[in-house]
Protein backbone atom coordinates (compact mmCIF):
# COMPACT_ATOMS: atom_id res chain seq x y z
CA UNK A 1 0.00 0.00 0.00
CA UNK A 2 1.47 3.58 -0.90
CA UNK A 3 1.80 6.85 1.38
CA UNK A 4 -0.93 9.58 0.50
CA UNK A 5 1.38 11.94 2.03
CA UNK A 6 4.44 13.92 -0.08
CA UNK A 7 7.56 12.84 -0.33
CA UNK A 8 10.04 13.23 2.56
CA UNK A 9 13.40 11.88 4.26
CA UNK A 10 12.02 8.70 6.40
CA UNK A 11 13.94 7.23 9.54
CA UNK A 12 15.29 3.98 8.50
CA UNK A 13 12.83 1.08 9.21
CA UNK A 14 15.20 -1.37 11.06
CA UNK A 15 15.72 -4.99 9.15
CA UNK A 16 13.14 -6.76 11.71
CA UNK A 17 10.76 -4.07 12.04
CA UNK A 18 7.92 -1.95 10.18
CA UNK A 19 7.25 0.92 8.35
CA UNK A 20 3.62 2.29 9.84
CA UNK A 21 3.38 4.60 6.16
CA UNK A 22 -0.34 3.47 4.71
CA UNK A 23 -1.15 1.12 7.36
CA UNK A 24 -4.61 0.99 8.55
CA UNK A 25 -4.11 -0.64 12.14
CA UNK A 26 -5.67 -2.01 15.20
CA UNK A 27 -5.21 -0.06 17.96
CA UNK A 28 -4.34 -1.70 21.71
CA UNK A 29 -6.92 -2.62 23.97
CA UNK A 30 -7.87 -4.22 26.85
CA UNK A 31 -9.71 -7.27 26.54
CA UNK A 32 -10.39 -6.31 22.78
CA UNK A 33 -6.74 -6.58 21.54
CA UNK A 34 -5.72 -10.26 22.94
CA UNK A 35 -4.73 -12.84 20.09
CA UNK A 36 -7.86 -14.04 19.11
CA UNK A 37 -9.40 -10.79 18.29
CA UNK A 38 -5.63 -9.85 16.45
CA UNK A 39 -5.70 -13.13 14.22
CA UNK A 40 -9.63 -12.17 13.30
CA UNK A 41 -8.36 -8.29 12.52
CA UNK A 42 -5.49 -9.41 10.32
CA UNK A 43 -7.54 -11.90 8.26
CA UNK A 44 -10.61 -8.87 6.86
CA UNK A 45 -7.97 -6.62 6.48
CA UNK A 46 -5.87 -5.22 9.14
CA UNK A 47 -2.59 -4.26 8.04
CA UNK A 48 -0.58 -3.91 11.59
CA UNK A 49 -1.53 -4.72 15.63
CA UNK A 50 -0.85 -3.74 18.35
CA UNK A 51 -1.73 -5.56 21.22
CA UNK A 52 -2.88 -4.40 24.96
CA UNK A 53 -0.52 -2.49 26.82
CA UNK A 54 1.54 -4.29 29.27
CA UNK A 55 3.03 -3.18 32.14
CA UNK A 56 7.01 -3.68 32.20
CA UNK A 57 6.80 -5.59 35.79
CA UNK A 58 4.03 -7.50 34.64
CA UNK A 59 6.36 -9.07 31.74
CA UNK A 60 10.01 -8.55 33.43
CA UNK A 61 10.78 -12.45 34.24
CA UNK A 62 8.35 -14.06 32.28
CA UNK A 63 9.61 -17.50 30.68
CA UNK A 64 8.90 -17.94 27.33
CA UNK A 65 7.39 -21.80 25.76
CA UNK A 66 6.28 -23.21 22.36
CA UNK A 67 2.24 -24.62 23.21
CA UNK A 68 3.40 -28.36 21.71
CA UNK A 69 -0.48 -28.39 20.99
CA UNK A 70 -0.66 -25.25 18.67
CA UNK A 71 2.81 -23.61 18.15
CA UNK A 72 1.80 -20.47 19.80
CA UNK A 73 4.44 -18.48 21.73
CA UNK A 74 3.35 -17.93 25.55
CA UNK A 75 5.23 -15.48 28.34
CA UNK A 76 4.00 -16.36 31.26
CA UNK A 77 5.03 -15.63 35.13
CA UNK A 78 4.70 -16.45 38.54
CA UNK A 79 2.46 -13.68 40.15
CA UNK A 80 4.49 -11.85 42.51
CA UNK A 81 1.89 -11.02 44.83
CA UNK A 82 -0.63 -12.75 47.52
CA UNK A 83 2.16 -14.63 49.42
CA UNK A 84 1.04 -17.84 47.98
CA UNK A 85 3.08 -20.75 47.83
CA UNK A 86 3.37 -23.05 44.95
CA UNK A 87 1.18 -20.44 42.68
CA UNK A 88 0.57 -21.44 38.89
CA UNK A 89 2.12 -19.16 36.40
CA UNK A 90 -0.30 -16.90 34.23
CA UNK A 91 -0.09 -16.14 30.63
CA UNK A 92 1.08 -12.52 30.36
CA UNK A 93 1.58 -12.12 26.31
CA UNK A 94 0.14 -15.07 23.82
CA UNK A 95 1.47 -14.53 20.03
CA UNK A 96 1.27 -16.45 17.04
CA UNK A 97 4.16 -16.59 15.29
CA UNK A 98 2.91 -17.11 11.82
CA UNK A 99 -0.21 -15.31 11.51
CA UNK A 100 1.39 -12.14 13.28
CA UNK A 101 4.56 -12.57 11.88
CA UNK A 102 5.87 -9.00 11.05
CA UNK A 103 2.92 -7.37 12.08
CA UNK A 104 2.55 -7.39 15.73
CA UNK A 105 3.23 -3.88 17.67
CA UNK A 106 4.09 -4.96 21.43
CA UNK A 107 2.42 -1.86 23.61
CA UNK A 108 4.33 -1.14 26.84
CA UNK A 109 3.19 0.63 29.72
CA UNK A 110 6.41 1.93 31.66
CA UNK A 111 7.23 5.24 33.59
CA UNK A 112 10.90 4.25 33.71
CA UNK A 113 13.56 3.75 31.17
CA UNK A 114 15.60 0.88 33.00
CA UNK A 115 12.46 -1.36 33.45
CA UNK A 116 11.28 -0.44 30.02
CA UNK A 117 14.17 -1.74 28.74
CA UNK A 118 14.04 -4.64 31.11
CA UNK A 119 10.90 -5.56 29.78
CA UNK A 120 11.10 -4.80 26.42
CA UNK A 121 14.27 -7.19 26.11
CA UNK A 122 11.51 -10.22 27.30
CA UNK A 123 9.58 -10.14 23.86
CA UNK A 124 11.49 -8.58 21.36
CA UNK A 125 12.58 -11.19 19.03
CA UNK A 126 8.88 -11.88 18.68
CA UNK A 127 7.40 -8.98 17.55
CA UNK A 128 8.40 -5.91 14.74
CA UNK A 129 8.34 -3.06 16.98
CA UNK A 130 7.78 -1.48 20.88
CA UNK A 131 5.05 1.24 21.47
CA UNK A 132 5.19 3.57 24.61
CA UNK A 133 1.37 3.84 26.33
CA UNK A 134 1.55 7.42 26.81
CA UNK A 135 -1.93 8.25 26.21
CA UNK A 136 -4.14 6.38 28.47
CA UNK A 137 -6.01 8.37 30.66
CA UNK A 138 -7.01 5.51 33.04
CA UNK A 139 -6.05 5.94 36.80
CA UNK A 140 -4.31 2.38 36.97
CA UNK A 141 -1.94 3.58 34.38
CA UNK A 142 -1.70 7.53 35.25
CA UNK A 143 -1.67 6.86 39.15
CA UNK A 144 1.85 4.93 38.41
CA UNK A 145 3.36 7.73 36.34
CA UNK A 146 2.53 6.05 33.28
CA UNK A 147 -0.12 6.62 30.59
CA UNK A 148 -1.11 9.70 29.63
CA UNK A 149 0.79 11.08 33.04
CA UNK A 150 4.04 10.89 30.48
CA UNK A 151 3.00 13.81 28.72
CA UNK A 152 3.06 16.50 31.78
CA UNK A 153 6.96 14.54 32.07
CA UNK A 154 8.20 15.01 28.46
CA UNK A 155 11.86 14.85 29.92
CA UNK A 156 11.16 10.84 31.42
CA UNK A 157 9.18 10.17 28.40
CA UNK A 158 11.79 10.95 26.39
CA UNK A 159 14.24 9.38 28.11
CA UNK A 160 12.52 6.33 28.03
CA UNK A 161 12.54 6.33 24.16
CA UNK A 162 15.95 7.37 24.45
CA UNK A 163 16.97 3.87 25.80
CA UNK A 164 14.55 1.64 24.04
CA UNK A 165 15.89 3.08 20.64
CA UNK A 166 19.61 2.83 22.19
CA UNK A 167 18.79 -0.73 23.96
CA UNK A 168 15.82 -2.45 22.32
CA UNK A 169 15.59 -0.44 18.41
CA UNK A 170 18.99 -1.11 17.36
CA UNK A 171 20.51 -4.60 18.71
CA UNK A 172 17.23 -6.27 18.28
CA UNK A 173 16.15 -4.35 15.02
CA UNK A 174 12.87 -3.07 15.35
CA UNK A 175 11.32 -0.27 15.41
CA UNK A 176 9.89 1.84 18.66
CA UNK A 177 7.12 4.36 18.80
CA UNK A 178 5.02 5.77 20.87
CA UNK A 179 1.07 6.41 21.18
CA UNK A 180 0.53 10.26 22.63
CA UNK A 181 -3.21 12.12 23.29
CA UNK A 182 -3.28 16.09 22.34
CA UNK A 183 -2.51 18.35 24.94
CA UNK A 184 -5.19 21.27 25.08
CA UNK A 185 -2.86 24.46 24.08
CA UNK A 186 -1.29 23.37 20.56
CA UNK A 187 1.94 24.98 21.23
CA UNK A 188 2.34 22.13 24.21
CA UNK A 189 1.54 19.50 21.60
CA UNK A 190 3.95 21.11 19.12
CA UNK A 191 7.09 21.25 21.52
CA UNK A 192 6.48 18.20 22.59
CA UNK A 193 6.05 16.17 19.29
CA UNK A 194 8.84 17.80 17.49
CA UNK A 195 10.89 16.63 21.36
CA UNK A 196 10.04 12.74 20.88
CA UNK A 197 10.68 12.85 16.86
CA UNK A 198 14.11 13.67 17.98
CA UNK A 199 14.57 10.21 20.19
CA UNK A 200 15.03 8.08 17.19
CA UNK A 201 11.64 6.56 16.90
CA UNK A 202 9.43 5.07 13.53
CA UNK A 203 6.45 6.39 14.35
CA UNK A 204 3.88 8.22 16.05
CA UNK A 205 0.55 7.36 17.13
CA UNK A 206 -1.57 11.02 18.18
CA UNK A 207 -5.26 10.04 19.76
CA UNK A 208 -7.21 13.05 18.49
CA UNK A 209 -8.65 13.78 22.18
CA UNK A 210 -7.02 15.52 24.90
CA UNK A 211 -6.52 13.70 28.21
CA UNK A 212 -9.59 14.47 30.21
CA UNK A 213 -12.10 13.84 27.13
CA UNK A 214 -13.93 10.40 27.09
CA UNK A 215 -14.76 8.16 23.84
CA UNK A 216 -18.41 9.44 23.77
CA UNK A 217 -17.20 13.23 22.78
CA UNK A 218 -16.19 13.25 19.23
CA UNK A 219 -12.43 13.56 18.18
CA UNK A 220 -11.37 16.80 17.77
CA UNK A 221 -8.75 17.02 14.18
CA UNK A 222 -7.58 20.33 14.59
CA UNK A 223 -4.14 19.91 15.64
CA UNK A 224 -3.79 17.11 13.24
CA UNK A 225 -2.05 18.53 10.05
CA UNK A 226 0.73 20.26 12.24
CA UNK A 227 1.55 16.86 14.38
CA UNK A 228 1.51 15.26 10.64
CA UNK A 229 3.83 18.01 9.20
CA UNK A 230 6.49 17.95 12.26
CA UNK A 231 6.58 14.11 11.60
CA UNK A 232 6.85 14.42 7.89
CA UNK A 233 10.27 16.97 8.51
CA UNK A 234 11.60 14.70 10.83
CA UNK A 235 11.12 11.76 8.89
CA UNK A 236 8.68 9.71 11.56
CA UNK A 237 5.71 7.58 9.93
CA UNK A 238 2.32 9.96 11.48
CA UNK A 239 -0.87 7.44 12.51
CA UNK A 240 -4.09 9.26 13.67
CA UNK A 241 -6.73 7.74 16.18
CA UNK A 242 -9.90 8.53 17.40
CA UNK A 243 -13.15 8.30 15.35
CA UNK A 244 -11.98 6.13 12.58
CA UNK A 245 -14.73 3.17 11.56
CA UNK A 246 -13.62 1.80 8.90
CA UNK A 247 -10.74 1.52 6.14
CA UNK A 248 -12.97 3.95 3.65
CA UNK A 249 -12.88 6.26 6.20
CA UNK A 250 -9.35 5.82 7.44
CA UNK A 251 -8.40 6.53 3.72
CA UNK A 252 -10.11 9.45 3.33
CA UNK A 253 -8.85 10.95 6.57
CA UNK A 254 -5.37 9.99 5.89
CA UNK A 255 -5.88 11.99 2.51
CA UNK A 256 -7.78 15.26 4.35
CA UNK A 257 -4.94 15.32 6.94
CA UNK A 258 -2.17 14.32 5.39
CA UNK A 259 -1.20 11.87 8.29
CA UNK A 260 0.58 8.35 7.28
CA UNK A 261 -2.32 5.91 8.47
CA UNK A 262 -4.77 5.30 10.80
CA UNK A 263 -5.60 3.21 13.85
CA UNK A 264 -9.21 2.05 14.64
CA UNK A 265 -10.72 1.15 18.07
CA UNK A 266 -13.78 1.13 19.04
CA UNK A 267 -15.66 -0.01 15.68
CA UNK A 268 -12.98 -3.45 15.57
CA UNK A 269 -14.69 -3.64 19.22
CA UNK A 270 -18.11 -4.75 18.09
CA UNK A 271 -16.91 -6.03 14.44
CA UNK A 272 -13.36 -6.41 13.28
CA UNK A 273 -14.29 -7.04 9.42
CA UNK A 274 -14.44 -2.83 9.47
CA UNK A 275 -10.74 -3.24 8.02
CA UNK A 276 -11.92 -4.48 5.16
CA UNK A 277 -12.79 -2.14 2.17
CA UNK A 278 -16.79 -2.00 0.83
CA UNK A 279 -14.95 -2.71 -2.45
CA UNK A 280 -13.90 -6.21 -1.00
CA UNK A 281 -17.24 -7.15 0.69
CA UNK A 282 -17.35 -4.37 3.57
CA UNK A 283 -18.71 -5.23 6.83
CA UNK A 284 -19.05 -8.99 7.64
CA UNK A 285 -22.14 -10.65 8.75
CA UNK A 286 -21.85 -10.80 12.82
CA UNK A 287 -22.49 -14.71 12.64
CA UNK A 288 -19.88 -15.07 9.95
CA UNK A 289 -17.62 -13.00 12.30
CA UNK A 290 -18.34 -14.45 15.01
CA UNK A 291 -17.72 -17.96 13.72
CA UNK A 292 -14.16 -16.60 12.74
CA UNK A 293 -14.10 -15.52 15.77
CA UNK A 294 -14.53 -18.64 17.78
CA UNK A 295 -11.80 -20.49 15.61
CA UNK A 296 -9.05 -18.56 16.63
CA UNK A 297 -10.25 -18.16 20.31
CA UNK A 298 -10.21 -22.24 20.14
CA UNK A 299 -6.85 -22.49 17.99
CA UNK A 300 -5.19 -19.89 20.87
CA UNK A 301 -6.71 -21.65 24.06
CA UNK A 302 -7.96 -17.88 24.96
CA UNK A 303 -9.29 -17.78 28.37
CA UNK A 304 -13.12 -18.00 28.58
CA UNK A 305 -13.43 -15.19 30.30
CA UNK A 306 -11.58 -12.89 27.46
CA UNK A 307 -13.69 -15.13 24.95
CA UNK A 308 -16.84 -14.35 26.08
CA UNK A 309 -16.38 -10.76 26.67
CA UNK A 310 -15.74 -10.26 22.98
CA UNK A 311 -18.84 -12.51 21.74
CA UNK A 312 -21.04 -9.96 24.07
CA UNK A 313 -19.38 -6.98 21.83
CA UNK A 314 -19.90 -9.51 18.86
CA UNK A 315 -23.43 -10.40 19.16
CA UNK A 316 -25.88 -8.23 18.49
CA UNK A 317 -28.28 -7.95 21.60
CA UNK A 318 -31.42 -8.25 19.64
CA UNK A 319 -29.95 -11.45 18.87
CA UNK A 320 -31.74 -14.68 20.41
CA UNK A 321 -28.41 -15.95 20.03
CA UNK A 322 -27.24 -12.87 22.34
CA UNK A 323 -29.04 -14.23 25.55
CA UNK A 324 -28.26 -17.87 24.86
CA UNK A 325 -24.61 -17.69 24.51
CA UNK A 326 -24.20 -15.23 26.99
CA UNK A 327 -25.62 -17.99 29.51
CA UNK A 328 -23.10 -20.58 28.53
CA UNK A 329 -20.33 -21.53 30.65
CA UNK A 330 -17.86 -23.52 28.59
CA UNK A 331 -16.99 -23.46 25.02
CA UNK A 332 -18.89 -25.92 24.33
CA UNK A 333 -22.00 -24.60 25.44
CA UNK A 334 -21.35 -21.58 23.68
CA UNK A 335 -20.61 -23.26 20.34
CA UNK A 336 -23.70 -25.38 20.61
CA UNK A 337 -25.84 -22.65 20.95
CA UNK A 338 -24.66 -21.04 18.22
CA UNK A 339 -24.84 -23.62 16.14
CA UNK A 340 -21.38 -24.32 15.15
CA UNK A 341 -21.80 -28.49 15.76
CA UNK A 342 -18.41 -29.17 14.01
CA UNK A 343 -16.53 -27.04 16.41
CA UNK A 344 -18.19 -29.10 19.47
CA UNK A 345 -14.99 -31.64 19.33
CA UNK A 346 -12.99 -29.08 19.66
CA UNK A 347 -14.65 -27.09 21.81
CA UNK A 348 -14.88 -30.13 24.65
CA UNK A 349 -11.02 -30.80 24.40
CA UNK A 350 -10.17 -26.73 24.82
CA UNK A 351 -12.71 -26.67 27.96
CA UNK A 352 -10.83 -29.94 29.74
CA UNK A 353 -7.12 -28.02 28.89
CA UNK A 354 -7.72 -24.75 30.28
CA UNK A 355 -10.19 -26.31 33.16
CA UNK A 356 -13.57 -24.24 31.96
CA UNK A 357 -15.72 -27.84 32.12
CA UNK A 358 -13.97 -28.55 35.57
CA UNK A 359 -15.04 -25.00 36.79
CA UNK A 360 -18.60 -25.58 35.08
CA UNK A 361 -19.45 -28.91 36.75
CA UNK A 362 -17.91 -27.07 40.48
CA UNK A 363 -20.03 -24.55 39.89
CA UNK A 364 -23.40 -26.69 38.72
CA UNK A 365 -22.31 -28.65 42.36
CA UNK A 366 -22.16 -26.08 44.83
CA UNK A 367 -25.09 -24.44 42.98
CA UNK A 368 -27.08 -27.96 43.81
CA UNK A 369 -25.83 -27.87 47.10
CA UNK A 370 -26.92 -24.88 48.11
CA UNK A 371 -30.38 -25.61 46.22
CA UNK A 372 -31.02 -28.29 48.54
CA UNK A 373 -30.15 -26.18 51.71
CA UNK A 374 -32.66 -23.80 50.87
CA UNK A 375 -35.12 -26.66 50.00
CA UNK A 376 -34.59 -27.93 53.44
CA UNK A 377 -34.75 -24.69 55.08
CA UNK A 378 -38.18 -23.96 53.49
CA UNK A 379 -39.59 -27.45 53.82
CA UNK A 380 -38.59 -27.66 57.68
CA UNK A 381 -40.35 -24.48 58.30
CA UNK A 382 -43.52 -25.43 56.61
CA UNK A 383 -43.60 -28.70 58.41
CA UNK A 384 -42.75 -27.12 61.78
CA UNK A 385 -45.13 -24.40 61.57
CA UNK A 386 -48.21 -26.65 60.20
CA UNK A 387 -48.22 -25.49 56.64
CA UNK A 388 -48.20 -22.23 54.44
CA UNK A 389 -48.62 -20.09 57.84
CA UNK A 390 -47.45 -16.81 56.43
CA UNK A 391 -44.69 -14.62 58.99
CA UNK A 392 -47.51 -12.51 59.50
CA UNK A 393 -50.44 -14.53 60.32
CA UNK A 394 -48.41 -16.51 62.92
CA UNK A 395 -50.75 -17.55 65.86
CA UNK A 396 -49.37 -15.90 69.14
CA UNK A 397 -49.89 -18.47 72.43
CA UNK A 398 -49.77 -16.42 75.24
CA UNK A 399 -48.53 -18.88 77.32
CA UNK A 400 -46.31 -22.12 76.13
CA UNK A 401 -47.51 -26.08 76.49
CA UNK A 402 -45.18 -27.93 79.33
CA UNK A 403 -44.73 -31.54 78.74
CA UNK A 404 -47.20 -32.75 80.93
CA UNK A 405 -49.93 -31.16 78.88
CA UNK A 406 -50.88 -28.41 81.13
CA UNK A 407 -49.96 -24.98 81.00
CA UNK A 408 -47.06 -22.68 82.54
CA UNK A 409 -43.49 -22.59 81.48
CA UNK A 410 -41.37 -25.54 80.26
CA UNK A 411 -39.23 -27.04 83.31
CA UNK A 412 -35.55 -28.03 81.35
CA UNK A 413 -34.74 -30.12 84.59
CA UNK A 414 -38.00 -31.86 84.46
CA UNK A 415 -37.36 -35.64 84.49
CA UNK A 416 -41.03 -36.38 83.01
CA UNK A 417 -40.46 -37.97 79.64
CA UNK A 418 -41.53 -35.80 76.11
CA UNK A 419 -43.40 -36.93 74.32
CA UNK A 420 -42.46 -36.50 69.94
CA UNK A 421 -43.55 -33.92 68.62
CA UNK A 422 -45.69 -34.60 65.11
CA UNK A 423 -43.89 -31.19 63.88
CA UNK A 424 -40.70 -33.00 64.60
CA UNK A 425 -41.70 -36.01 62.71
CA UNK A 426 -43.05 -33.98 59.66
CA UNK A 427 -39.58 -32.05 59.61
CA UNK A 428 -38.01 -34.82 59.49
CA UNK A 429 -40.14 -36.75 56.61
CA UNK A 430 -40.17 -33.43 54.32
CA UNK A 431 -36.16 -33.09 54.57
CA UNK A 432 -36.02 -36.61 53.22
CA UNK A 433 -38.15 -35.89 50.60
CA UNK A 434 -36.51 -32.90 49.54
CA UNK A 435 -33.21 -34.67 49.56
CA UNK A 436 -34.37 -37.29 47.28
CA UNK A 437 -35.63 -34.84 45.39
CA UNK A 438 -33.37 -32.50 44.51
CA UNK A 439 -31.19 -35.41 43.82
CA UNK A 440 -32.95 -36.95 40.78
CA UNK A 441 -33.58 -33.23 39.75
CA UNK A 442 -37.59 -33.25 40.54
CA UNK A 443 -37.64 -31.01 42.81
CA UNK A 444 -38.96 -27.29 42.48
CA UNK A 445 -37.94 -24.85 45.22
CA UNK A 446 -40.85 -23.17 47.57
CA UNK A 447 -42.31 -19.87 46.76
CA UNK A 448 -41.19 -17.51 49.09
CA UNK A 449 -44.83 -16.45 49.73
CA UNK A 450 -45.85 -19.81 51.66
CA UNK A 451 -42.26 -20.10 53.95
Amino acid sequence: MTSFTEAAPHVPIPKNGVDYRGKIVLAPMVRSGETPSRIVSLKYGADLVWGPETVDRAIIGAKRRINPRNSMIEYTRIPSNGGQPNKPAQESVLIDPVRERGKLIFQLGTANPSLAVEAAKVVAADVSGIDVNSGCPKPFSTSGGMGAALLQTPDRLVSILEALVEEIGKPYEIGISVKIRLLAEPERTEALVTRVCRTGITGLTVHCRTTPMRPREAAIREQLPMIASICRKAGVACLMNGDVRSRDEAMKLIREYGVDGAMIATSAESNFSCFRSQADGGLEHWRDLVRSYMEAALQCENRWGNTKYLLNQLVPGKDKAFAESKRSKTYEDCVTVLGFEDLIPMAKHVDEIIGTAKRAAERAESNKSLAVLKAIEGNTAKAAGGGGIGKGNSPKLSTQVNVAGGTGPIRTGSSVSKPTSSASVSAESAVAEVVAKVADGTHVPPSPLTV
